[in-house]
């Protein structure tokens, strides 16, 4: 990858670690070279290979993956196509119990003999392992599904598109915002396709089809006369769809301050629009500090979410096992069992799932075999709940998993990983625009930006991409250097509203950082526009 590809998408939130994650997990692919479909029977043939295998070495548990990952992504600057990474990977981890400890080994030589001795070395890594674990694992009950597939419901396969069609896409989203006075522009198509073959000794095969898809640029405009300058980020987010997500449709659209998106994503017109809010935020009046009530739309409060809701209710980082990313938790299992600890209002109700159509969660099993499910994380505002897998389910009483394991690829283990995690919309009718109506002083946030929160995740600053003034129930003007900060609880108890259901919009993050070695997984968050009152804004601008 060349620098300037790296320093871009780095700026956009894209960590090293993750890009060379995202890179890394397959060899470059030959145009015209990819391998064929494997079929099921034979997946099914390698994995009973490796379940014997295990069992004959005395594992009482054993899980195969046999996995086939695409990933291809194009990067653009300006007039010029600067990158096209194409990788494909394709082997079997195998994870095992023996001796009542866990084990892993993993393959890309896929013969039997080869299958067999990865195997046979999961079982003597886990009999090894067991010489110094206390307490022998706990695995909640799982039944046998039988052979059963399941596929992400696309129109339009993304790695079928001719090459041209994509890079002429992202060049022309390029010239929209050039002919709207942007300096400098970047585009980013990113795919993947995880073709996943699961088996394990419960008597499950599952063979999963699954594809997600996130298109992203930036814009800059620069003012020559101060040398100061100004980006917008696209209004995207990244999908579990194909590249039927790049064809718009009007019904799709929310009208706005800018244009909004549902299902389907206008990148032209994002593009056209964002080269004028970056000219418009050089002129922008810059925020004078002090209480707002904030009126965060779903482009902005995914994030906000993921952050100070998905990972403190992750049960690893909740116990201490998991601190990797910004720490373990303040949603410590003492708060939880008392049943009444007060997380935000009653109009905060946040459920997790993997269900979602169109969602970068949705998958029909995790990756324990585990039929996926949706189920509540607060309700009324209180906490009640956890995300845990098999391994976990005992420790808060679950009899079964919830079904939100993955692994970023065949050659890693699974752990647990954040669902979909979603603010529900309110019951009674109520648009973004009756929302504003009702306010006095306050800010209209659209997109997400930087952002930072301590190591249990309670106390927190966000920012977006453009903020609007509203003043007695109107919005009067752009603002400029906004960022607000709070702590969970003192947020999400200054909830005072949701939009309904029709404004209910799905954000998200296509590389999710998390364990040590890090491993990268994809997670939506939905929600409506929700408003919160009296929270402190700073001007990012001043200087001490």
């Amino acid at each position: 990858m060349k620098r300037k590809d790296f320093l871009y998408l780095t700026g956009m939130g894209i960590s090293a670690s993750m890009l060379s994650q995202f890179t890394a997990l397959g060899s470059p692919v030959v145009p015209g070279t990819r391998m064929r479909d494997v079929d099921v029977a034979i997946k099914k043939r390698m994995s009973d290979v490796a379940l014997n295998a295990a069992r004959a070495k005395g594992a009482t548990y054993t899980d195969v993956r046999l996995g086939r990952y695409l990933n291809e992504f194009v990067v653009t600057r300006d007039k010029n196509i600067e990158n096209i990474v194409d990788t494909e990977s394709y082997g079997m981890g195998i994870r095992v119990i023996a001796n009542g400890c866990w084990g892993f080994a993993a393959t890309d030589k896929l013969d039997n003999d080869s299958i067999a001795r990865a195997a046979e070395l999961a079982v003597a890594i886990a009999k090894e392992n067991s010489r110094i674990q206390t307490d022998p694992v706990q695995l909640a009950p799982q039944k046998g599904y039988g052979e059963v597939t399941w596929k992400t419901p696309i129109e339009r396969n993304a790695f079928e598109v001719p090459m041209k069609e994509k890079t002429d896409l992202l060049l022309s989203v390029n010239d929209a915002a050039f002919k709207n006075g942007a300096n400098y522009v970047n585009s980013v198509l990113f795919m993947v396709n995880e073709q996943k073959y699961f088996a394990s000794t419960d008597g499950s095969y599952i063979d999963q089809d699954i594809h997600r898809i996130w298109p992203v640029f930036q814009v800059t405009k620069i003012d020559k006369t101060s040398g100061k300058f100004e980006t917008r980020s696209s209004l995207s987010a990244p999908r579990g769809m194909g590249y039927e997500y790049l064809m718009p449709k009007e019904s799709e659209k929310i009208k706005s301050q800018t244009t909004l998106y549902r299902d389907r994503y206008d990148m032209l017109e994002d593009a056209g629009a964002a080269a004028l809010q970056a000219a418009e935020k050089l002129k922008a009046k810059s925020v004078e500090p002090g209480k707002y009530d904030l009126v965060l739309d779903p482009s902005h409060l995914w994030l906000t979410i993921h952050e100070s809701v998905g990972h403190p209710s992750e049960l690893d980082r909740v116990l201490g096992y998991e601190a990797n990313f910004a720490g373990t938790s303040f949603l410590t299992l003492d708060k939880w069992k008392t049943g009444k600890f007060n997380f935000g209002s009653k109009n905060v109700n946040i459920v997790a799932d993997k269900l979602q159509p169109g969602s970068l969660g949705a998958v029909g099993y995790d990756d324990e075999g585990v039929g996926t499910k949706q189920w509540d994380i607060i309700k009324d505002g209180i906490l009640v709940n956890y995300q845990a897998i098999r391994d976990q389910a005992h420790i808060i009483g679950l009899k079964e998993s919830q079904g939100c394991c993955y692994s970023q690829s065949w050659r890693d283990v699974q752990f647990q990983r954040m669902p979909n995690i979603s603010l529900q919309p309110g019951k009674e009718k109520l648009s973004p625009a009756d929302m504003i109506k009702n306010v006095e002083k306050g800010i209209y946030i659209i997109g997400d930006s930087s952002f930072s929160i301590d190591q249990q995740r309670y106390n927190f600053q966000f920012s977006g991409q453009l903020y609007y003034e509203i003043k007695n129930g109107k919005i009067v003007g752009m603002l400029n250097d906004v960022a607000y900060q709070a702590n969970t609880q003192e947020f999400w108890n200054a909830c005072s509203a949701v939009c309904d259901k029709d404004d209910y919009r799905l954000g998200g993050s296509f590389f999710d950082g998390k364990g040590q070695p890090m491993q990268a997984s994809a997670v939506s968050h939905g929600s409506s526009t929700a408003r919160f009152n009296g929270v402190n804004v700073i001007n990012t601008a001043r200087k001490i």
